[in-house]
């Protein structure tokens, strides 16, 4: 029975959303595939994603980047975290391949802790990373150019350059110091269009607006409760919120899949971010998305979105004020291409 360990980081949805499909087809086609899956990503969401069996083993492998929060890095932090991360790197690998040796797999499957790279390396284990962006060129855009940091981006491209190919799914970063990188299609849940029965799970006329509120892996509640109504719009928001308001609905009380609820919306409000705008392109379900500031893959999410959906670009504080009705309006009224 061939064994696939898949290793995930838990920086967001958006590796997993790209990863649960090429493995769940993989599980389709090799019945006899036994699953491992890695990551500090909730239970639930990976129950959510992958449809195929696993055995999931809570960890997390990497941390990408310490945030504020969905939209907002911080950067003296998380460099911070890189230096004491890269102390001891050669002891922390040999670790790791001690550890990925012993649940034997025949492939190491990585969206895209490089430490489990190098580890595979190590241990002599074929690996295949697979992602939109690697952790050393994000570290490199934030980091100073000094000895230091030059010493620990070294390490992580050696880490990546060590997978037997590097497949780039579309959009993403250039990522040119990669010396077997692969580019290929986007990956994409695609949900199914029920219209008129997520109108009548959340409680909404055949005429109203459906729109999904979903800002990703990462905490950044807005303060629906302050919003202005507008008339025959009905927001879908994360249980967790707690939004006591009649015009808003639980995404997770819909009895529906993520992809399903997307791709029934009219709209969809989030933060740039791979899962969110590719499924939301293959449904042809328009966008509304707020900065990440200077979150270096943001350009090519946008730009690949401009192309392939409809989306339109609103600003923290109309998040902030739920003046939103004009954006709406505007976005409703572009043309898919």
């Amino acid at each position: 029975m061939p064994h696939l360990l898949v290793d995930i980081t838990a920086h967001g949805y958006g590796h997993i959303a790209q990863t649960a499909p090429v493995v769940n087809e993989l599980a389709r086609r090799i019945p006899d595939l036994r699953v491992t899956v890695r990551s500090a990503a909730p239970p639930s969401y990976l129950q959510q994603r992958f449809t195929c069996p696993f055995h999931h083993i809570p960890v997390a492998l990497d941390f990408g980047m310490t945030m504020f929060n969905a939209v907002e890095v911080d950067v003296a932090h998380s460099l911070a975290n890189y230096r004491e991360y890269h102390a001891d790197w050669d002891a922390k690998v040999v670790q790791a391949a001690q550890e990925m040796r012993a649940l034997q797999p025949d492939l190491l499957f990585a969206n895209v802790p490089y430490l489990s790279l190098a580890a595979a390396q190590l241990a002599q284990i074929p690996a295949v990373a697979m992602c939109c962006l690697n952790w050393a060129d994000i570290y490199r855009h934030y980091a100073p150019d000094d000895i230091e940091s030059r010493a620990i981006h070294a390490q992580m491209l050696a880490a990546y350059n060590g997978a037997e190919v590097f497949l780039k799914v579309s959009p993403t970063m250039p990522m040119g110091g990669l010396s077997k990188a692969r580019a290929i299609a986007p990956i994409a849940q695609v949900g199914v269009e029920q219209r008129s029965l997520a109108q009548s799970r959340c409680g909404a006329s055949e005429g109203d607006k459906l729109v999904l509120v979903a800002m990703g892996g990462i905490d950044y509640r807005l303060p629906i409760e302050k919003w202005p109504r507008l008339a025959g719009v009905r927001w879908l928001v994360p249980h967790a919120w707690n939004i006591q308001r009649d015009d808003t609905y639980a995404l997770e009380m819909m009895g529906m899949s993520f992809s399903d609820v997307l791709a029934s919306c009219d709209a969809v409000l989030t933060k740039p971010g791979y899962g969110t705008f590719a499924e939301a392109a293959c449904a042809g379900i328009p966008v509304l998305y707020v900065s990440r500031g200077d979150w270096p893959e943001q350009p090519y999410l946008i730009e690949w979105l401009a192309q392939h959906g409809v989306c339109g670009e609103v600003s923290a504080a109309q998040l902030h004020s739920g003046e939103l009705e004009k954006s709406l309006q505007q976005l409703w009224q572009q043309i898919q291409p």
